[in-house]
């Protein structure tokens, strides 16, 4: 699992391809399923949990068929991941 946040324009417009062909363009590459989460902050912004592995993510990101997924889905730069602070029992 790993968390990722990005930008978008929309988010209906964002959520509708995210679910769609973002999902099935994920699955491809080892993705067992998302979380999003709306930033408090900022309206334009998500924060996803990924259930998935740090290779099926750089797959994912280096296919050339994502780009255009993302700038259909409105995003207005590419999803960031998020380095890890530490792991921690409970």
């Amino acid at each position: 699992m790993f968390l990722a946040t990005t930008t978008f324009e929309d988010f209906d417009r964002f959520t509708e391809v995210f679910s769609t062909t973002g999902a099935e363009k994920r699955r491809q590459h080892g993705s067992k399923g998302a979380t999003v989460f709306r930033d408090p902050n900022e309206q334009d912004r998500v924060w996803v949990i990924f259930d998935w592995d740090a290779e099926g993510w750089k797959r994912f990101a280096s296919d050339p068929e994502v780009p255009p997924i993302m700038q259909d889905a409105g995003h207005k730069g590419r999803p960031q991941v998020a380095e890890p602070g530490g792991q921690y029992d409970a």
